[in-house]
């Protein structure tokens, strides 16, 4: 199985379809009620559903997923059953073999009802409508590409000491998202000098965003927080407490940070903490959805990437 536990839990939704060819005759059946194994609609209903709980159990490379709805439409044509089925589930990977699955299991019910009325039935296709939750639902087009600084807040780096791996990380992240990164620094635990780099690289490099690591702790030098509620305009909490959230489900002590994030003119500065693992942790929590809000500073809105039903039948 790939492992998806580095993802973070997003809605997720897939709608499928699945076509039964029929006789007009088997379609009146149908109508009339007249099936002799019963109304085979409701039944096949139940079975996409029950297909769709248990897709893990017969697609082998399928994660167990926590479904949140399985919904089941038919429309009776002429000569057709199509079945249209949408699943959702809050989870870390996408819920579209769910829907097939459903929806190749609805058809081969209908087909099972009804094949000693019609034999020459045939489920001629299945396929995925929509899926939509995944990471690339989140990617924005910003017009221009963002320029970024990292900040790399310690003692014993700055003297030379240690050597910086947290930093780096970061600086291969964001390039990996297309991120242009207009500068890198290392600088000692010191209120005063961190201040005035954050405020020259906002206010006068204007770069769109600032990525600091380090100096977020309980120890008696850790002051980046307080440095950054002198700098920014306004606070943005839910991006700290993302990470936390997410780091916390992987490490106790990611409730002991204390980093902030926020605003300040044009540009998003945001405090990671200082280790490696709390930095790898704290973008798998932010990256891309972080990357946003520079889409609705720039006056964007938060378009949402949703069809009807009505138009996949089009």
């Amino acid at each position: 199985m790939r492992d998806v536990s580095k993802k973070i839990k997003t809605l997720r939704t897939a709608i499928a379809q699945a076509t039964l060819k029929t006789s007009p005759e088997t379609i009146a059946l149908i109508n009339r009620g007249e099936i002799p194994k019963g109304d085979p609609l409701p039944v096949a209903k139940v079975a996409a559903i029950q297909a769709a709980k248990n897709t893990s159990q017969i697609i082998p490379y399928c994660h167990p997923l926590p479904i949140e709805y399985v919904g089941v439409e038919f429309e009776l044509g002429a000569n057709t059953v199509v079945t249209t089925v949408t699943v959702k589930a809050i989870y870390k990977t996408g819920v579209e073999m769910e829907a097939l699955t459903a929806a190749s299991v609805a058809a081969l019910t209908l087909y099972d009802m009804m094949k000693m009325l019609d034999e020459e039935m045939e489920i001629s296709g299945v396929r995925l409508l929509e899926k939509m939750g995944g990471k690339s639902d989140f990617k924005q087009d910003y017009g221009k590409p963002l320029r970024a600084a990292v900040v790399v807040m310690s003692d014993s780096i700055a003297a030379g000491k240690k050597d910086d791996y947290s930093g780096k990380l970061i600086l291969d992240r964001l390039t990996a998202e297309g991120v242009e990164i207009a500068d890198y620094k290392v600088i000692a635990d010191d209120l005063d000098t961190i201040e005035t780099t954050l405020r020259d690289y906002a206010d006068v490099a204007k770069v769109d965003l600032i990525m600091t690591t380090g100096g977020t702790g309980l120890s008696p030098r850790d002051c980046t927080p307080e440095a950054m509620k002198r700098l920014i305009e306004r606070e943005i909490p839910g991006i700290a407490e993302a990470a936390r959230s997410y780091g916390q489900e992987r490490t106790p002590y990611s409730m002991l940070s204390r980093g902030v994030s926020g605003v300040r003119g044009q540009t998003v500065i945001v405090n990671l903490p200082g280790s490696r693992g709390g930095v790898a942790d704290s973008l798998d929590a932010l990256i891309p959805s972080l990357l946003h809000s520079f889409h609705v500073l720039r006056g964007g809105g938060h378009a949402a990437k949703q069809k009807s039903l009505a138009e996949h039948k089009k």
